[in-house]
């Protein structure tokens, strides 16, 4: 065998080599990101097509892991009195996930995604009425305003799902 042919075979060998083991290690980190990501929740989304801050909050929770499907409305209160929410849970914006479970106005994408993930017995859904500064969507300058997340229940009623007191612990 001649010396050029041996050389070739081991550059062949070592080129082999490597090929393999970047394989390897392209197929260890797809199985790494396949274990650590969550699936995509989708949620659909009724507001009214002119509202620039319900548009901020669909961009934050897209920015945070889910799918908006957009539904612009002309009359909101229909929406509303048709998924069960009462007047002094309304917010500008009602969003709706596959499973039913109904997110009125400004919460926070983390809090969404906690609900689903571990579903109170008997809720319906979360609320954060009004539109309260500082929450997602609602950014003005560095200005803040502590608000609740609210519970709503199967019987009508609303209980407190969280409290938000400071602007980073929305995310």
């Amino acid at each position: 065998m001649s010396i050029i042919t041996h050389r070739s075979m081991w550059i062949a060998l070592v080129f082999a080599l490597f090929l393999s083991a970047c394989t390897d290690a392209t197929q260890i980190n797809n199985d790494s990101e396949a274990v650590t990501e969550s699936p995509i929740t989708s949620l659909t989304v009724y507001k009214s097509r002119s509202c620039k801050c319900c548009q901020k909050w669909v961009n934050h929770i897209e920015e945070h892991g889910f799918d908006a499907d957009v539904s612009n409305v002309t009359l909101m209160s229909r929406i509303k009195d048709k998924y069960g929410v009462a007047p002094n849970y309304r917010s500008c914006h009602t969003a709706l996930s596959p499973d039913g479970f109904v997110f009125e106005g400004h919460i926070p994408a983390k809090f969404i995604q906690q609900f689903l993930d571990n579903i109170p017995e008997g809720a319906v859904g979360l609320s954060v009425p009004a539109m309260p500064i500082g929450s997602p969507g609602m950014e003005v300058g560095d200005q803040f305003h502590p608000y609740l997340i609210l519970q709503l229940n199967d019987d009508g009623s609303a209980t407190t799902y969280a409290e938000v007191n400071t602007y980073e612990e929305q995310f």
